[in-house]
């Protein structure tokens, strides 16, 4: 039987922004060229495959609050954000696309009779990468190893992990990493990212290369003695 899921699930993380709840439709898209080949005396046209082309669109709701979705979205444009958009929910396994974005065009309209909203697309520098979450906006005040999602079988190709911290009240440093493991008992580190200044919100994108076994945790370790840290990682395999 097929496995539906709800659109109000959806998850939409840009650098250490979490704008899920300005917006209320999210779209990715992947494709890629073809040019043709046909020549003459020909019948039948040919084509090959050529460069990909990853692109996310997005509708929302404006707030011109600081820090609000205005602020993020306006100032984003051409360098934009590390995104990660999940439409199949937050727990560890759902499935999550991975982009280092460029901002290619941010809109607000302002109807007569309806809410002022805003619009947006930004395209993907380097393609899209579809993965999974290994923690999705986790609240960590102490340390975090987060349940290992099974792949199945290792991969060859390398891969990128993302961090989002969202929230930071946290009176010393964090380090963040993603772990890989054969057995699902002895664990290495596959990707550290660089360490959590205290009281910081940040993201950071690091790409692998190589095999990466077949399962992968992502682990989060607090120094200090007070608050709490909000933590989003994820991994694509390629």
């Amino acid at each position: 039987m097929p496995t539906f899921r709800h659109g109000k699930n959806t998850v939409v993380i840009a650098d250490e922004f979490d704008i899920t709840t300005y917006l209320n439709s999210v779209s990715a898209s992947n494709a890629v060229e073809v040019p043709e080949t046909t020549t003459f005396g020909s019948s039948d046209r040919t084509f090959i495959a050529g460069h990909t082309d990853g692109s996310v669109s997005f509708e929302g709701l404006f707030d011109g609050s600081s820090d609000a979705i205005d602020e993020i979205l306006n100032t984003a444009l051409g360098d934009g954000p590390i995104m990660t958009v999940s439409g199949d929910g937050s727990g560890v396994g759902r499935r999550a696309v991975l982009l280092d974005s460029k901002s290619t065009s941010y809109e607000v309209s302002s109807p007569l009779t309806e809410v002022v909203a805003v619009s947006g697309e930004a395209v993907a520098n380097g393609g899209l990468d579809y993965g999974v979450w290994l923690a999705c906006q986790q609240s960590v005040s102490t340390t975090l190893t987060g349940t290992a999602n099974d792949n199945s079988a290792a991969s060859s190709n390398g891969g990128v992990a993302h961090l989002h911290v969202t929230a930071n009240t946290r009176d010393g440093t964090t380090v963040a990493k993603v772990q890989a493991s054969a057995d699902n008992l002895t664990w290495a580190d596959l990707a550290t990212f660089a360490t959590i200044s205290t009281s910081t919100a940040t993201s950071e994108r690091v790409e692998v290369t190589g095999s990466v076994a077949r399962y992968l945790r992502a682990v989060v370790t607090p120094a200090g003695s007070t608050g709490s840290l909000t933590v989003s990682i994820a991994f694509a395999r390629r």
